[in-house]
Order: structure tokens, then C-alpha cells, then sequence
């Protein structure tokens, strides 16, 4: 009897389907193509969506009123009940919002503004132009004691910290801002700020405000005037003093008179004042409130931007995004080629145009590539300078579509 064999072998399993016939690997992740990167998000996509306070900063002259009212606008097509605040006293921006005048009430665009620029908000849309000095005044309605009141309201020193004291616009608006956020319910309020040739003017505006309020060297000047209710040199017991005499010299009487009144009154608010200050700066630095840094892409405002940009960082402030508004764009292949249909005069002149147009293209991208650099880390969006201004609806609706990423700048 012959003994049994090995057993034998399993026949081979039968290959694995793949596609048009061929085998499949066994780890179909080892030549699978990844998926391409996703695209980066619009920073303004989160933050229109997300939070409660956007703050346009910047200096003058650069758009930041027009980037405010697009954003705010976009917000509510999107949405969510907005509110744009703006301190621009030209009549420009409550034109384009379908307002005769904007004031110190919050107005609503009216609907057919909407219908004309083919445009439905989901949410409304409101405006207000900051008046400083009514704001002063309603702030010293809410703190000052009932005695005091109108006795501040009426002081020549304090009418004129109400409307030319550096910082008292910058310190109000935050003010204006803090009394918006918690008293009102909108889900977005866009503020556009005063214009600050520096950054420091407007993160320490509340700060230098609050200093002057309570400067002690102020303080121990007029303490006999305080401490004796009265006015006149004789009763500052300082008659005879080399400084009280080059006050009055530089001052005159009337105005030493008017500080001491006015410091006086005030003695008992500043507590009031610095705990209203607490509250402004925790607000600034609340995760539902961002930074828009608005400005130019000229070599002369990248100081100013990159200043600005390091002083939001070392405060702790969030930045959404660095807005550079009025880009100019380079000339179009087909504006190029079409001097060759001009007849050859025009075509010189044209040509000369063309020139100076891409020569103002290639200065912002070089001043653009400085801003990146500069501002790592930092989103950054190019609006483009439009052939006529910011006039209608319309016309915001199309800044708002590149900033928010709709369209974007093209490069020759």
C-alpha cells in the first residue's frame, strides 16, 4: 500500500477585482493620489459668520469707511442683523446706503436700496455716523451725580476735551462701541475708527484720556482751589508763585478757573471712568471680536501698517485680516494689443499711459510682497481700485465680493 502524499496545496485565491481588469493592491492607500490641498479659507468667511465685532483700523485716506460698510453689508445678505458705525462725516457713504444723512441713531437701509442693486439681505442692515460730542454728553448723563451734571455739561474746559482733546474721538468711539455691544442686540456691529496717523494714538487713546482725568500733577496744582470751592488766583494761595503766575501768563484766569471747576466735578467719576476702560479693553480682546488693518499698498504705509500690525499682536488682539484697498491693476493683454490698431500718434499717447499704468501695477505688488513679509502669518486681501468710487449698493457689494474672496485681484 503506498503510503499518502503530502496534502495538497489550496489552489491560489482568485485575484482581487481592480478596475478595468486589473488586480487591485492589497493596500489600496499605498498608491492611492492624495487629494489636492484644500484651498485656504477667506478669513472674512469665519469672522462674518462667527463674530460679534469687527474693527476697521488705519490711517486716513485708505478706505477703511467703504471696507467697514461692505462688510457689514455682506453680513446681512448673509444673515445677520449688522450695524456699521463710522466716524466719516462725509455724506458719501450714507448716499451709497440709500441715506440722506447718517446721525447718533442707528438708521435702517430701507429695501428698495436692496431691490435696485439686485441684492436680498436675509437680515436688516443699519448705520450710524458717531457724534462725538452728544456722546460725551450722554456719558456724563450716566455717570456724573445728579448734582454735577449739568454743572460738567456746561464747563468751557470740559467742552473742549469733548471735541479736541487727543484721544477723546478714539477713547468715545470705544465708548459707543461697548454701549452697542451690550445694550443692542445685533449679531455683527462693524466700527469704523478715527483715523490715527499712528497706531498707539488709537490702542492708547482710552489710556491717555483717563491719565489726563486723573493727572496728579494737575491734581496738586489746583488743590487749594478744590479744597476751597472757589476760584480766582488769591484763593489758589498760589498768587505770588512763579507757577501759578506763568499759568495765567500762558492761560489767562478764565482758563485755570475752568480746569479747576472742571476737575473738581469730576473728582468722584474717575473710578467710573477706569472700570468703563477695563470693560472696553476685555471687549477688544474677546474671542467674538477681530481687527480689519486697512491700508494702502504704497511703499510710504508699510511703517504705519507693519507698526500697527505689531502693536494688535502685542495687545493680544486678533487680526481677521490686512486689507489692501485700491490696488492698482496691471493693463490687460487685450488693452495692450489693441495700440497696435490706433493710428501712430494716438498709439504714443496710449502707450505712454499703458506704461505708466504698469508702472503704478509693479510698485503695489512690490509694496504688496513687503506687506506679506512683514505681516507673516496675518491674512492678507487686495481690493483693486475701481474706476469710479464707492457710490451705491452696488458698487459696496462688489468690494465685499473681493474680500470676501468671490473675486480676486489678477496678475498679468
Amino acid at each position: 500500500m503506498t503510503p499518502p502524499g503530502p496534502p495538497a496545496k489550496p489552489p491560489p485565491a482568485p485575484p482581487r477585482p481592480g478596475v478595468g481588469g486589473k488586480i487591485a493592491p492589497s493596500n489600496p492607500s499605498a498608491t492611492a493620489k492624495a487629494p489636492p490641498p484644500a484651498a485656504p479659507q477667506n478669513p472674512f468667511c469665519a469672522s462674518l459668520k462667527e463674530d460679534r465685532v469687527m474693527v476697521a483700523v488705519g490711517a486716513g485716506g485708505v478706505g477703511k469707511t467703504t471696507v467697514a460698510a461692505a462688510l457689514a453689508l455682506r453680513a446681512a445678505v448673509d444673515g445677520r442683523s449688522s450695524l456699521v458705525c463710522t466716524i466719516d462725516p462725509a455724506k458719501r457713504l450714507a448716499n451709497s446706503l440709500g441715506l440722506k444723512e447718517l446721525g447718533n441713531a442707528e438708521s435702517l437701509i430701507p429695501e428698495p436700496r436692496f431691490q435696485a442693486a439686485g441684492l436680498t439681505p436675509k437680515a436688516p442692515l443699519r448705520a450710524m455716523m458717531l457724534d462725538m460730542k452728544q456722546t460725551w454728553d450722554e456719558l456724563i448723563e450716566r455717570l456724573a451725580p445728579p448734582g454735577k451734571r449739568e454743572k460738567i455739561l456746561q464747563n468751557r474746559f470740559y467742552q473742549s476735551l469733548s471735541s479736541a482733546l487727543a484721544g477723546s474721538q478714539e477713547y468715545i468711539a470705544m465708548e459707543k462701541l461697548w454701549q452697542l455691544r451690550t445694550q443692542r442686540d445685533y449679531q455683527l456691529i462693524v466700527l469704523d475708527t478715527p483715523p490715527t496717523a499712528h497706531a498707539l494714538d488709537f490702542l492708547d487713546a482710552p489710556n491717555r484720556v483717563l491719565d489726563f482725568m486723573d493727572n496728579e500733577a494737575a491734581r496738586w496744582l489746583l488743590t487749594p482751589a478744590l479744597a476751597a470751592g472757589k476760584v480766582g488766583l488769591k484763593l489758589f494761595n498760589l498768587g505770588s508763585s512763579y507757577v501759578a503766575k506763568t499759568l495765567t501768563k500762558f492761560t489767562g484766569v478764565e482758563t485755570l478757573q475752568g480746569l479747576a471747576e472742571f476737575m473738581s466735578s469730576i473728582s468722584g467719576m474717575n473710578q467710573d471712568f477706569r472700570e468703563r476702560a477695563t470693560e472696553v479693553r476685555d471687549l477688544m480682546a474677546d474671542e467674538k471680536t477681530s481687527f480689519v488693518l486697512v491700508t494702502a499698498p504704497g511703499a510710504e504705509r508699510l511703517d504705519e501698517v507693519v507698526r500697527f500690525h505689531t502693536l494688535l499682536r502685542q495687545s493680544h488682539m486678533r487680526i481677521a485680516a490686512v486689507v489692501v484697498n485700491r490696488v492698482h491693476l496691471p493693463p490687460t493683454f487685450e488693452a495692450m494689443g489693441s495700440l497696435n490698431r490706433l493710428e501712430p500718434q494716438l498709439r504714443r499717447k496710449m502707450a505712454t499711459t499703458v506704461d505708466e499704468v504698469s508702472a503704478l501695477a509693479h510698485a503695489d505688488a512690490e509694496g504688496i510682497k513687503q506687506i506679506k513679509k512683514e505681516c507673516e502669518g496675518t491674512p492678507l486681501i487686495e481690493v483693486p481700485r475701481f474706476d469710479l468710487d464707492v457710490h451705491d449698493l452696488t458698487s459696496l457689494w462688489k468690494v465685499s465680493r473681493f474680500l470676501c474672496g468671490d473675486e480676486a485681484v489678477a496678475r498679468a
